[in-house]
């Protein structure tokens, strides 16, 4: 077992913050995180492309060299892995286990079950060391059918998977259910109308993503102080000084 694989534990999952740039990934590290991940909605629209469309390949090999040298352990959201090609797939596996990554998290999207348990495994094959997430977007999508998701999960954990991952999940007893079923760690989507962390633990859940959530909230928070300022108010919440984000390590 891994460094990073042993970070998902039971009654205390891996909490996975994801950063879009450097200076993000740096913070989160900082903060004591016991690793990092990447939102592939924060790298896209940072760079002005659709996120999900298997356009920015270049962008996240780019980030993923860059926070691979870092001393935190780093997961790579690699969408579909920009290919429907198995073998091009575990390329760029391969490409960004030598650039530092420990994990990486590939999404089905919806498509054939079939051709993504290949993908893994060739990852697998490639990139012997990168845990592989892997992702059904059963829940993600809204058809929400258990005995289809099972079958997903089932199928990319034969083929490889070191993790789950079910988007779109919040019932706790499904959460419940397939964390008990899989000998492999089950990740869920974090967002705040569903369980809480500690609830998550208690489900059995080992690991919890936050996605693109604080891309999103970082992004809230720029616009809210902007109107703010421009309406006669002082932006409120905390704010790294210029020195803490040009020098992290201080």
């Amino acid at each position: 077992m891994t460094a990073f694989a042993a970070l998902h534990r039971e009654g205390d999952p891996l909490l996975l913050p994801c950063a879009w740039d450097h200076a993000s990934a740096l913070a989160l590290a900082g903060r004591g995180f016991a690793a990092v991940g990447t939102t592939s909605l924060g790298v896209a629209a940072a760079h002005g492309l659709p996120d999900g469309a298997s356009a920015t390949r270049g962008e996240t090999l780019r980030l993923a060299r860059v926070l691979g040298a870092e001393a935190f352990p780093l997961s790579v959201d690699a969408e579909d892995g920009f290919s429907d090609d198995p073998d091009a797939v575990g390329e760029f596996a391969r490409e960004l286990a030598a650039a530092g990554a420990v994990g990486i998290n590939l999404e089905d999207g919806g498509g054939p079950a079939d051709r993504h348990a290949a993908k893994i495994a060739a990852v697998r094959s490639a990139a012997p060391g990168l845990f592989v997430n892997a992702r059904t977007d059963t829940y993600w999508s809204g058809d929400r059918d258990a005995a289809e998701t099972t079958r997903r999960l089932e199928a990319y954990r034969e083929a490889g998977a070191d993790g789950l991952f079910v988007p779109g999940l919040t019932d706790p007893a499904r959460i419940a259910s397939l964390a008990a079923r899989f000998d492999v760690p089950l990740n869920i989507l974090y967002t705040p109308a569903g369980p809480t962390l500690a609830h998550l633990a208690d489900l059995g859940v080992r690991r919890v993503s936050l996605g693109s959530l604080l891309y999103r909230r970082a992004l809230g928070a720029a616009l809210d102080a902007a109107t703010g300022i421009r309406a006669g108010r002082a932006p409120d919440g905390p704010t790294p000084t210029y020195d803490e984000v040009r020098d992290p390590a201080g």
